[in-house]
């Protein structure tokens, strides 16, 4: 699996899946919480959307899930987004698709 860096939403939006399914979506949301201890402050489920809010290294992000775009990660507060949150969901994607490469080719 690779990250894909978007910034259509006037920040570093880090895909992780194209195509993820919900059920992928809670996998990753599972290695967040099971792997690297984050707690969601925050949870907005719509009819094809999710947007799941959590602290990493001091910066507030955003777990999303789009039915039609996948799931990626981004900082919450899009537009006032500085270096350390664009930073930040960069390096938690690459976390989290290492995690899923590694287990994939484990199974």
């Amino acid at each position: 699996m690779s990250v894909t860096l978007r910034t259509d939403l006037g920040c570093t939006e880090a895909v992780i899946a194209d195509y993820g399914t919900l059920s992928l979506f809670y996998h990753v949301a599972g290695i967040l919480n099971q792997d690297l201890r984050i707690k969601f402050l925050n949870k907005e489920d719509e009819f094809d959307s999710i947007n799941w809010d959590f602290k990493f290294k001091r910066s507030t992000l955003t777990l999303h899930y789009n039915i039609y775009n996948g799931i990626s990660v981004f900082p919450t507060k899009t537009t006032g987004a500085g270096e350390r949150e664009n930073g930040a969901a960069v390096e938690l994607a690459g976390i989290l698709a290492g995690k899923l490469m590694k287990q994939e080719l484990a199974a």
